[in-house]
């Protein structure tokens, strides 16, 4: 974007980002004061007619940064102006949300390595993560991710990976899509809401990976995560895995480059990357955006944009 339209929008995060837990209508005035080019390119995005899945801003202001943080639920940006800028970008396309079974409800996500946890598939490592539809298990998905650079890895290698199912199904045949349209799949919990829980991972299912319009299909699957019962489901797991490998985009974030990814058209992942510890580690922010959240959730919200626990809404869809 222009240097002007980056400006404009830093001054509005810079607004956003003082308001406390504002609601939609508190961001109106500064959604509508949004680059004519920016709004408009994000509102026709968030139609979900998009073939690729994704949508990139680049050029977008990140300011002065504390060092990158080693530990998890750290709040040093809460203020900053990208604090706004996530804000007004989920709140354009649908609503900001959270979760309360994940990071105890926060709304804006710190994405960087934590020492000790390399391996583990969430965005506390650093090893690959495979591909995934964010939250697969949850019935009130997002409907939209953002991820905004705020610093590179040191080797400038890690890759935010893209992959759209409208791309990839004519890689699978019929058969193949059938099975996956089926309702024979299930979905462990990932492990950013299994912390506190004891034991094995809860499941959700059976539910389709493939639903919608055949020409228009929407996505629900996690590599990790998504399993099926029997040998025909199994395989026709492992060949969406390697259509969406093969359509795959790998987008290697700069500072200042965000994200949009449709959750339910482009599945997405990581390359693998080295960490040093040293306050210059990746530093990625996130948000999740809702076009609608039930209202029956909204009251049941143990405070605005939090969607409850699953203990609480287990069984409604």
């Amino acid at each position: 974007m222009s240097e002007l339209d980056a400006q404009k929008i830093w001054d509005l995060s810079a607004q956003a980002a003082e308001l406390h837990e504002p609601g939609t209508a508190e961001l109106a005035g500064l959604l509508l004061e949004l680059p004519d080019a920016v709004r408009e390119g994000l509102l026709s995005f968030a139609d979900g007619t998009s073939t690729a899945g994704y949508v990139l801003l680049r050029g977008l202001k990140v300011g002065e940064l504390p060092p990158t943080p080693n530990a998890h639920g750290t709040s040093l940006l809460d203020t900053h102006p990208t604090s706004g800028t996530l804000r007004l970008v989920a709140d354009l396309v649908g609503s900001l949300i959270g979760y309360q079974d994940e990071k105890e409800g926060a709304l804006l996500h710190d994405v960087h390595p934590v020492k000790g946890e390399e391996k583990r598939i969430e965005n506390s490592g650093s090893v690959a993560f495979d591909f995934h539809t964010e939250n697969v298990h949850h019935p009130l998905r997002p409907d939209f991710l953002g991820l905004l650079c705020l610093r590179q890895d040191h080797d400038k290698v890690a890759a935010t990976r893209v992959a759209s199912v409208r791309e990839a199904r004519s890689l699978l045949t019929d058969e193949q899509q059938e099975i996956l349209r089926s309702a024979r799949f299930h979905s462990a919990y990932p492990t950013s809401f299994a912390r506190h829980i004891a034991g094995p991972r809860p499941t959700a299912g059976p539910h389709p990976v493939l639903f919608g319009q055949p020409h228009e299909p929407f996505l629900r699957f996690n590599s990790h995560n998504t399993t099926s019962p029997d040998t025909e489901g199994g395989e026709a797991l492992r060949a969406l895995s390697a259509a969406l490998e093969s359509v795959c985009v790998d987008v290697v974030l700069e500072p200042g480059d965000l994200v949009l990814v449709d959750n339910h058209v482009a599945a997405h992942g990581r390359s693998s990357f080295t960490p040093r510890y040293d306050g210059t580690d990746r530093w990625l922010r996130r948000c999740y955006s809702l076009r609608a959240t039930p209202r029956w959730a909204e009251l049941m919200a143990p405070r605005r944009r939090v969607i409850p626990d699953l203990s609480s809404i287990g069984g409604i869809f």
